[in-house]
């Protein structure tokens, strides 16, 4: 919907139209809110911010989580130490309440978001890969590369960054669900995309209102969040199973 929506939409997004509030038709697919806009068209071009969002936030927090775990696994003592506490301080303000942060001192935009979700989703990554490579590093093969006088690193990239990709490419499916429905939340908040740029939490936040009279309105880009978070989580088990060698046999 999102790749769609770059190069067609039913109408113009940002386009209002006179009849508010419409019933779908043929010229509208699913009707106009309040300000007159074609919902399909809100609805396609929405998918763009939920996406982008959730791949440079996810982005954020795979790459600095990453290496920040890797970095604690190879150094040990202090540096782990300062590391794995300082993830568990990330932990204490979760993307909404970053989010409040940073709107107090830079504003609101997708921007916020992307930088308040990324945050977020460092220490998830950090623990993910601190607990993996200590587990890998007792495995034989890498006790074998050792023997052959492999330094850390030498041994972190060679050995334990491949073995490692497969977790962290479920994981990161998992936390792009997740960045969808926080970027959603952040958005029907006001503290995430802006007004002209469609987002499916503030459609939902302009719907509250007219619930009882429109309640498609909400149900539309509710729909929308779920079937997302549905289909990434089931790309995330899918991943999983494929990517799990002990797996092989009962493929």
């Amino acid at each position: 919907m999102a790749l769609i929506s770059l190069v067609w939409t039913p109408h113009p997004p940002a386009e209002q139209y006179p009849h508010h509030l419409a019933a779908p038709s043929a010229q509208h697919w699913l009707g106009t809110d309040i300000y007159g806009h074609d919902v399909a068209s809100q609805l396609m071009t929405g998918a763009q911010s939920s996406v982008l969002v959730g791949i440079v936030a996810v982005g954020i927090g795979l790459l600095c989580g990453t290496a920040l775990g890797l970095l604690a696994a190879a150094r040990r003592g202090w540096v782990e130490e300062a590391i794995m506490r300082l993830a568990d301080l990330t932990f204490a303000f979760p993307a909404i309440l970053t989010a409040i942060m940073l709107r107090a001192a830079y504003g609101t935009g997708v921007v916020i978001s992307i930088l308040a979700i990324g945050i977020a989703s460092i220490p998830v990554f950090v623990r993910l890969t601190r607990s993996w490579v200590g587990v890998l590093w007792q495995r034989d093969f890498v006790q074998a590369a050792r023997a052959c006088g492999k330094g850390r690193w030498a041994i972190t990239w060679e050995h334990i960054v491949p073995n490692l990709a497969p977790i962290l490419i479920v994981q990161a499916s998992i936390q792009f669900a997740i960045a969808i429905l926080a970027e959603a939340a952040l958005s029907y908040l006001g503290l995430g995309t802006q007004y002209p740029i469609p987002s499916w939490g503030r459609m939902l936040a302009d719907a509250q209102s007219l619930f009882l009279d429109a309640p498609m309105l909400a149900v539309y880009p509710g729909a929308a969040i779920a079937l997302a978070v549905l289909g990434l989580n089931l790309l995330g088990d899918g991943l999983r199973d494929w990517l799990d060698p002990k797996l092989s046999d009962t493929r």
